[in-house]
């Protein structure tokens, strides 16, 4: 936790350091809001071999995250630093080269929309990752939040704050840079607690395996051709309706980036659906179009909207692919829903997060044609193997009498290491084998 001489560097650089709360304890931080006081905070971090991150941020009425304030944490010696970063002040753009391209892990919670603004902001993400709240779901604590874990993990409970504060308005009130400098100050303890937990399970690896797909997932830019995957009666479409809302949800999609406004402002989800059921073929068409407003189809935008429904319909089927998961041939429907129930019961046995272990798309690619992240790293001996067996038909699906399933091959004997290979149904040391009942 940090101390008020902690942040006396920072406030000989014009930045604003903030004492500790009256009544008690609490984390302490300085506001860095010029470019010379960042300067210095990265020369503070350029000996850190890890640090903690957070953000804060808006996007109700743009597309990008707007970031209001950046938390860092870092250790040095026995102490442990807090500063907040004021972007609305400041360029966070010598992050990237001063912070995140050095060889430095970063410590967040939840890091997916944090990587998102960095890769906005700075043009790159860290080099390595560790997410507490990922990490964390292969100790049983599914989808946890931060105040959960440091109160488990560290005995500490983090201070109440106003989820719907406004980060964007200036002044920060003390209150609220206190608030954020707590989802930081302690990523570093909670970082080794969960990180020891995991080691006693024989779980590090798969975690920081993980960490590592989170990461990289964020490297790139989501595909504006899959959008319309999100539409609500998505999977209902059919034949050339695919193609039209498949174009014209790009469209809206890159529009609404060009002009950084959700992509609702620009057009709603029930006129791409309307548009893809009976598409126009000219202005006067869009007129009619239920959900698409009048004015946007007298415009520049009606212009585009057409040519989108026209190369949406020239689309071959073949470059149309479905949402994920809508394509479980009928023969393959009952082999996913009892994957699904005796996933459900492993993710119990192991105590690790049923979202981190498999979802139903990882098994729908798994019994469809093999592919996906089913088939690499940890997941293929304690999840695969048995799976592609129970799809193949030399393994079943039954109660053992004590309310728990098991899977078993034809020959009624039960699944387990001895009969699927050396490495299938393999758990950590410790651990019960994956197809124990639940005891």
């Amino acid at each position: 936790m940090s101390s008020p001489g902690a942040s006396a560097p920072f406030s000989r650089r014009r930045g604003r350091a903030l004492p500790p709360p009256a009544g008690g304890p609490g984390p302490s931080a300085a506001l860095v809001a010029d470019e010379t006081s960042l300067a210095g905070l990265l020369a503070e971090l350029a000996g850190a071999d890890r640090y903690g991150f957070d953000t804060e941020f808006h996007r109700e009425k743009t597309y990008w995250p707007m970031l209001a304030l950046l938390q860092l944490s870092w250790r040095e010696g026995a102490e442990t630093r807090t500063a907040l970063v004021d972007p609305l002040a400041v360029g966070v753009g010598p992050l990237a080269a001063g912070l995140l391209e050095r060889p430095a892990t970063m410590l967040a919670h939840a890091a997916e929309q944090d990587l998102e603004i960095l890769r906005h902001e700075c043009g790159t993400v860290p080099t390595a990752l560790f997410d507490t709240q990922v990490a964390a779901g292969f100790a049983g604590h599914a989808s946890a939040s931060l105040a959960s874990l440091v109160r488990t993990y560290l005995g500490h409970d983090l201070p109440k704050g106003d989820r719907l504060t406004d980060w964007s308005a200036r002044p920060l009130q003390d209150s609220q840079l206190r608030y954020a400098a707590a989802d930081v100050v302690h990523l570093g303890d909670l970082e080794e607690a969960i990180r020891a937990d995991l080691d006693r399970r024989g779980r590090l690896g798969w975690a920081q395996e993980e960490c590592e797909r989170v990461r990289l997932r964020t490297t790139v830019e989501p595909d504006p051709g899959r959008a319309w995957w999100k539409l609500r009666d998505a999977r209902q479409l059919r034949g050339t309706s695919k193609g039209v809302a498949q174009a014209v949800a790009a469209w809206r999609e890159e529009r609404a980036r060009r002009l950084d406004v959700p992509a609702r402002y620009v057009l709603a989800d029930l006129a791409i659906l309307a548009l893809a059921h009976k598409p126009p073929t000219g202005r006067a068409g869009l007129a009619d179009v239920r959900g698409l407003d009048a004015r946007l189809a007298r415009g520049e935008a009606g212009e585009e909207i057409l040519a989108a429904v026209a190369r949406g319909r020239r689309l071959p089927p073949e470059s149309v692919p479905g949402p994920p998961g809508d394509e479980v041939p009928r023969e393959l429907r009952p082999a996913v829903a009892l994957a699904m129930a005796w996933l459900g019961q492993l993710a119990r046995e192991e105590q690790i997060d049923p979202g981190v272990l498999a979802t139903r798309l990882d098994v729908v690619e798994l019994v469809r044609d093999g592919s996906g992240r089913l088939r690499d790293g940890w997941r293929a001996d304690l999840v695969a193997d048995p799976l592609l067996r129970l799809v193949s038909g030399s393994a079943s699906v039954a109660f053992d009498g004590a309310g728990s399933l098991v899977l078993e091959e034809r020959s009624h004997r039960r699944l387990g290491p001895e009969t699927a290979g050396p490495e299938a149904g393999r758990g950590p040391a410790g651990s019960r084998p994956a197809t124990a009942p639940a005891g």
